[in-house]
C-alpha cells in the first residue's frame, strides 16, 4: 500500500510514556511518517479528509476506550489495505482470536522488548520498493563500555550474525544476555523477521510446554483456541530461551527432539509444523555443572553450546561503569522531563567502588533513583544510594566509621521508591505510571492493595 516517497504510520492511543517512546523509535527511520491519534474515533474522522492513508496502523488497546470492537472493525472496513498491529498489556487469548480472523497483521504483548519486535514487524510487512530497506540498528546502546572483554563480547556478537550458528549466552543476573541476543538478530540477515524471547524461570511448568510448542484447541482445560507456541511465532527470525538451566528433564527431552527435526508439534495436535529460527539461549548457572550433577541432559547440551559468549560482571569492566552510568540518566532524565545532571566526582567514585552485585540491571536502578534524588546542579554522591557499602572493589582508604550508622535501601526499596515518584508524578493514574515504568498494570495494583504503593 505504499502512497509515497513515505511509509505511513498512524499510531492510535492515548498520550502516554510508553506511546512516546514508540513514537520516537519509529521516528528514527527517516522513510516513516509517523501521525498519532488519540481515539479510534479520531483517526476515522482523519481518514476523511486524509491525502495520505496509513500504510500502517498501530492500536494501543490499554487506554480508557479500551478496544472498542465496533470502531475497530470500522477503522478496518475503511482501511483494508493498512496492515494492522494490536497492543496490549494483558493479553487474552479470545480477543486475539477475534482480531485475528479481523485481518489484524499482529497482537502485541507490551514489554521491553514490543518496540523492537514492532519495529521489525513494519520492516517485514512493507512492499518491497526502489530503495533498499532500513536495516534496524542494533541495540549497542546498552552494551556500551570499553575494556577488553566487552570489546570482544561485541566481535563474537558479529561473528555469530554473519551465520545462523546457535548461540550460549552466560554471565550473571543482570550483564545483559538478552541484548547480546538483541545485538545478533539486528546485526543478522533475520532483522526484518520476527526476535521472540521466553524467559523459562517466569513461565509456570505446567503451561511452559504449550508456550514453547502451542496447543490446539481442547487440548486442556481452558484452551479455547488455536495457539502457536515461540517457536512457530519466531518463524524466519530469532528465538531467544533465557534460563535454559530451569527447564525441567522431560521438557528437555522434547526441546532436543524439536530441535533436531526442526518442526513442533503443539499439544493435542498430530501434524508436525516445521519452523526456521536462529536459537539463542542463555543461563546464570555453569551449564556444565548442572549436566554432571544429572539436572540438564548432555545431548541437550552439546546441542546448544553453539558459539558461547560470556558476559563479564560489571565489577570487572572498571570504568564502563561511568559509562552506562551517564547513559542510563541522560535517558531516564529525558523521558521524565528532568534535567540532565552529570555526577561530582564524588559521586563518580563511589560508583566506582561499588561491587554491583546486580551488575547492569543494578546500576540501572540506582542511577534513575539518583536522578530522582538530586536536587542541585550535579549528582552528588549522597544522592546514589546501596543496599551495602562499598565492596571489594574499594580503592581508597576508608574512613573510620561515625558514631551514626548509615542504613542504605534495598534494590527492592529502591524499585518501589521509583515507581512511588511516578505514581505521585501522575497524580495516581496507575495506567499512566505502569507505561511510563514500562511494567504490567497488575504489578502496580498488586503493590496498591498490598500497601507498599500508596494513591494520593
Amino acid at each position: 500500500m505504499k502512497n509515497s516517497v513515505y511509509y505511513h504510520v498512524w499510531l492510535i492511543g492515548p498520550d502516554s510514556a510508553y506511546i512516546t517512546r514508540l513514537c520516537h523509535r519509529l521516528s528514527l527511520n527517516p522513510d516513516y511518517l509517523v501521525r498519532r491519534f488519540t481515539t479510534i474515533a479520531l483517526a476515522l474522522a482523519q481518514r476523511s479528509s486524509a491525502t495520505a492513508l496509513p500504510d500502517a496502523l498501530i492500536l494501543d488497546s490499554d487506554g480508557p476506550e479500551g478496544l472498542p470492537r465496533r470502531l475497530v472493525r470500522k477503522l478496518r472496513e475503511r482501511l483494508p489495505a493498512a496492515h494492522f498491529f494490536v497492543l496490549t498489556s494483558e493479553p487474552d487469548t479470545e480477543t486475539e482470536t477475534d482480531l485475528l480472523a479481523q485481518g489484524i497483521s499482529q497482537y502485541l504483548v507490551k514489554d521491553l522488548q514490543s518496540p523492537e519486535r514492532l519495529w521489525q514487524a513494519l520492516a517485514a510487512a512493507q512492499q518491497p520498493v526502489s530503495v533498499a530497506p532500513t536495516k534496524p540498528e542494533a541495540p549497542t546502546d546498552m552494551l556500551l563500555g570499553q575494556h577488553a572483554r566487552m570489546q570482544q563480547v561485541r566481535e563474537l556478537i558479529a561473528k555469530a550474525a554473519r551465520t545462523t550458528i546457535t548461540v550460549s549466552v552466560s554471565g550473571e543476573t543482570g550483564t545483559g544476555k538478552e541484548l547480546v541476543a538483541q545485538a545478533i538478530h539486528a546485526q543478522s540477515g533475520r532483522a526484518g523477521q520476527p526476535f521472540v524471547a521466553l524467559n523459562m524461570a517466569a513461565i509456570p511448568r505446567e503451561l511452559l510446554e504449550s508456550e514453547l510448542f502451542g496447543h490446539e484447541k481442547g487440548a486442556f482445560t481452558g484452551a479455547t483456541a488455536r495457539r502457536i507456541g515461540r517457536f512457530e511465532e519466531a518463524n524466519g527470525g530469532t528465538l531467544f530461551l533465557d534460563e535454559i538451566a530451569d527447564l525441567e528433564l522431560m521438557l528437555q527431552a522434547k526441546l532436543l527432539r524439536v530441535l533436531q527435526e526442526r518442526a513442533v508439534t503443539r499439544v493435542g495436535g498430530a501434524q508436525p509444523v516445521p519452523f526456521d529460527v536462529r536459537l539463542v539461549v542463555a543461563t546464570h548457572r555453569d551449564l556444565a555443572a548442572e549436566v554432571e550433577a544429572g539436572r540438564f541432559r548432555e545431548d541437550l547440551y552439546y546441542r546448544l553450546l553453539g558459539l558461547p559468549i560470556e558476559l563479564p560482571p560489571l565489577r570487572q569492566r572498571g570504568h564502563d561503569i561511568l559509562l552506562l552510568a551517564e547513559a542510563f540518566v541522560h535517558t531516564f532524565s529525558q523521558l521524565n522531563k528532568l534535567p540532565v545532571r552529570a555526577f561530582s566526582e564524588e559521586a563518580r567514585r563511589r560508583l566506582l567502588s561499588h561491587a554491583f552485585p546486580g551488575n547492569v540491571r543494578e546500576l540501572k536502578a540506582v542511577v534513575e533513583l539518583a536522578a530522582v534524588l538530586a536536587d542541585g546542579p550535579q549528582i552528588e554522591a549522597s544522592d546514589i544510594p546501596f543496599r551495602t557499602a562499598p565492596g571489594p572493589r574499594a580503592t581508597e582508604a576508608v574512613a573510620a566509621p561515625s558514631s551514626t550508622t548509615l542504613v542504605f535501601p534495598s534494590l527492592r526499596e529502591q524499585t518501589l521508591a521509583i515507581m512511588q515518584t511516578s505514581l505521585t508524578a501522575l497524580n495516581g493514574d496507575v495506567v499512566a505510571a505502569a507505561n511510563r515504568l514500562r511494567v504490567g498494570r497488575s504489578t502496580l495494583y498488586r503493590l496498591i492493595q498490598s500497601g507498599h504503593l500508596r494513591l494520593l
